[in-house]
């Protein structure tokens, strides 16, 4: 064989070899990069649902740029106009309330960034500004709680039950939505009237300072607690207890979204009854996320699967908590 054959021989190969290695089926795929902004760390539940996103996004390959609000909506625009800067696939995120969204929605818009919203809802004109929700029915969740209290107060149909409540960040549509949907139940019933009801933030610091004033406002006329969520509950089991009452016994307490430590409280006689929130919702936003990205119609509104659990059933159900 010639010098010249050779080359040309050599360049075929090398071309051969070039084009597979350049062929878009033998590349990685480039990773999904998701700007994810989580409103804290306020809960049990908080950070059970933080782990979830980002073990899902780990096993599924996804890079998440995840960035924590603490509770306050300006530093939740900070990230999302950082996520845009970024230029990434998707931006998710969880908002702190549920109003004043429509600016910076509308520059992701424009940055033609899918935008998928977890755990809670935004309210705006326009609903093109988000791709998808997944998550809850809060106000079913509210429904739920007030179908126990109805049904336990129908066993003593003479009594008053005066009820207090520790509702959530004013603002957010898990506070608006547990406590319309529980309103709307107990309405049922005139002997079941809310007396008090004030924020405690979703945290268990403020659950029992709320609580401690209800307690100093009506003392032992209160028979029901209503907290929109475990942490509250706990916190204002700890200031009943304090105050020389049995929760569970002198006050019913019914809570929402189902964390271990709320089958605990209810193994010890300290709660009544849980309404599950679940907030395992990784696999899903990945999904999602995915399918978006790839222009495939997903729902509108994706709402996960709950259950009611009473404290009768909680010994029983503990062992398959996953938060």
């Amino acid at each position: 064989m010639n010098n010249t054959r050779r080359a040309v021989l050599a360049t075929a190969v090398l071309g051969a070899f070039t084009g597979v290695f350049a062929s878009p089926s033998a590349l990685a795929a480039k990773p999904l990069t998701i700007g994810f902004s989580q409103v804290g760390a306020e809960s049990e539940w908080r950070t059970a649902n933080t782990l979830s996103i980002k073990d899902a996004a780990k096993k599924e390959g996804v890079n998440l740029k995840f960035a924590d609000a603490q509770q306050r909506q300006e530093n939740q625009v900070k990230a999302i106009r950082s996520f845009i800067a970024q230029r990434v696939d998707v931006i998710a995120f969880s908002p702190v309330v549920e109003s004043g969204w429509e600016t910076v929605l509308r520059e992701a818009k424009d940055a033609k960034i899918p935008v998928i919203l977890t755990d809670r809802t935004v309210n705006v004109t326009d609903q093109s500004l988000y791709a998808a929700f997944i998550g809850s029915d809060f106000v079913e969740e509210g429904r739920r709680a007030g179908r126990w209290l109805l049904e336990r107060a129908a066993k003593t149909p003479d009594r008053t039950f005066n009820i207090v409540e520790l509702q959530g960040t004013v603002g957010s549509a898990p506070a608006i939505d547990r406590k319309n949907g529980f309103a709307e139940v107990i309405a049922a019933n005139p002997k079941l009237k809310i007396t008090r009801s004030q924020t405690g933030d979703f945290t268990r610091a403020k659950g029992k300072e709320v609580m401690e004033a209800f307690l100093k406002a009506q003392g032992k006329s209160i028979n029901v607690l209503y907290a929109h969520n475990d942490d509250m509950a706990i916190g204002a089991i700890q200031a009943i207890e304090e105050a020389g009452l049995k929760p569970g016994v002198d006050i019913l307490v019914i809570s929402i979204d189902g964390v271990k430590g709320a089958f605990q409280a209810m193994i010890a006689g300290k709660m009544n009854v849980t309404v599950e929130c679940s907030p395992l919702l990784g696999p899903q936003l990945m999904s999602i996320a995915r399918d978006v990205v790839a222009g495939k119609p997903v729902p509108k509104r994706i709402t996960t699967v709950e259950g009611v659990f009473p404290a009768e059933v909680a010994a029983k159900e503990l062992p398959n908590r996953k938060y």
